[in-house]
């Protein structure tokens, strides 16, 4: 994180290689737009969760939403540095960031993990930077109250949402997801019995995901167990991490026959008529 600006050590100058095909523009190129989506680390890096950044990226310029993104002038967050308790490599994160955004006049910020947006909605403001942060699914949901964006492929299934730790409890942020999956045709949404503010942890919270489990059963393989409880064929996820560990469930419990993990993002592109890859739902029908 000190070298590369990310958990997993990739190089810097790669940071946004992911939307080159995209005709996304940087603030250095085009500075004037209404929002700043900040990629975030999992979703410039990670291999699933570049997809999760693509998928988001084509909602908003279907919707016609003015946004650009930092590129190489991104950094880390710094949440999982703070959490894993070095502070200082935090602040200076933080800093940096926050300098980079206040030089181009930064206003408006979305996010796709909540972990950064918890960072930059609460902690950034101790340190100079006041701005107005968004989660990606609050964006998509305004959307689609306002017609930008039109749901018009049904995903046929049974759905579970897993409400993130800092998007859930942190931020009471509940309503908005849930509203999204309930407005596609098609989709049987069914709670887990752990939801709202009584969810249950991913396990990767607190700087966890770049820790091994090696006492008792592994929390991500838990909250897998309680994800088919519901039968359900498809886990919507709104973070990045909650989609790796669910995921990494999925794959340990045996269950990639009957069931997988998409953020909603790719949720909404595939609703929309416009991803490629395999339906969620084609996985398991019930």
């Amino acid at each position: 994180m000190e070298n590369n600006s990310n958990p997993w050590g990739v190089g810097a100058h790669m940071r946004g290689d992911w939307a080159k095909e995209m005709g996304v523009k940087t603030l250095a190129e085009k500075p004037d737009v209404e929002y700043l989506f900040y990629v975030g680390c999992s979703g410039s890096f990670d291999d699933r969760g570049k997809k999760v950044s693509v998928a988001f990226a084509k909602i908003l310029q279907t919707a016609g939403v003015s946004f650009g993104i930092l590129g190489n002038e991104e950094g880390c967050c710094g949440d999982s540095a703070m959490r894993g308790g070095n502070e200082y490599l935090f602040q200076t994160q933080a800093q940096a960031n926050i300098a980079v955004m206040n030089g181009y006049g930064v206003k408006k910020i979305i996010t796709i993990c909540p972990h950064g947006y918890n960072a930059l909605k609460k902690d950034y403001p101790n340190f100079g930077g006041n701005f107005e942060v968004y989660h990606h699914t609050e964006i998509i949901a305004d959307l689609l109250a306002k017609g930008k964006i039109a749901l018009k492929q049904p995903l046929n299934g049974v759905f579970t949402y897993h409400d993130s730790c800092f998007l859930g409890r942190y931020n009471d942020i509940y309503k908005q997801p849930r509203q999204i999956l309930k407005a596609i045709g098609g989709v049987k949404l069914v709670e887990m019995e752990r939801n709202l503010s009584k969810s249950f942890c991913c396990g990767a919270g607190g700087a966890r995901m770049w820790m091994e489990e090696d006492i008792g059963d592994r929390i991500n393989n838990m909250r897998t167990d309680q994800a088919a409880a519901t039968k359900a064929s498809t886990v919507a996820v709104a973070c990045p991490f909650c989609l790796t560990m669910l995921s990494d469930g999925i794959k340990d419990r045996q269950l990639s026959e009957k069931m997988v993990a998409f953020d909603i993002a790719e949720i909404v592109l595939k609703a929309m008529g416009m991803e490629e890859a395999k339906a969620p739902v084609d996985v398991c029908a019930t």
